[in-house]
């Protein structure tokens, strides 16, 4: 646990300078030291040892920013890696959701066809019994006419 919290401070650390060092700030502080160090030329005149000084703290600057920035581009790339992890499994989860709801609407449109069914169902027993009472009307009347004939 303490170095992961070692970890992440350092990580912070780390991309606190970048930003500090890709701020304004650090540019005017930047040709500040250089107008320094050609200043300091031009007054004690040892060229040669102010730019060596200069040439070494530059690249010494330059190899620390290249490990700084690399090691930033480390944590964003894991860090897109997992977002690509999570991007894929909530694909696959849609994915499953999308054959549920093509199940669900599968059976909604049998339930429809069942549905469908039994009314035509319905509808031949309504006709049937319509058609037993129109029967039974009519030997009802030959019925009756019978009785009178006779």
């Amino acid at each position: 646990m303490a170095d992961k919290i070692k970890k992440l401070n350092f990580n912070r650390s780390t991309d606190s300078f970048i930003r500090w060092v890709g701020s304004f700030s650090s540019l005017i502080i930047h040709s500040l030291f250089f107008l320094f160090c050609l200043t300091a030329g031009l007054i004690w005149g040892q060229w040669d040892s102010i730019l060596l000084i200069l040439t070494t703290v530059v690249s010494l600057e330059a190899i620390y920013l290249a490990i700084f920035i690399q090691m930033s581009i480390n944590r964003n790339t894991a860090s897109l890696q997992a977002v690509e992890e999570n991007i894929d499994e909530i694909q696959e989860d849609v994915e499953d959701i999308q054959e549920d709801v093509g199940e669900l609407q599968e059976d909604v449109e049998d339930l429809h066809e069942d549905d469908i069914i039994e009314e035509t169902k319905e509808d031949q027993d309504r006709r049937l019994l319509k058609d037993i009472q129109e029967n039974m009307a009519k030997i009802t009347s030959n019925l009756e006419q019978l009785k009178k004939n006779r």
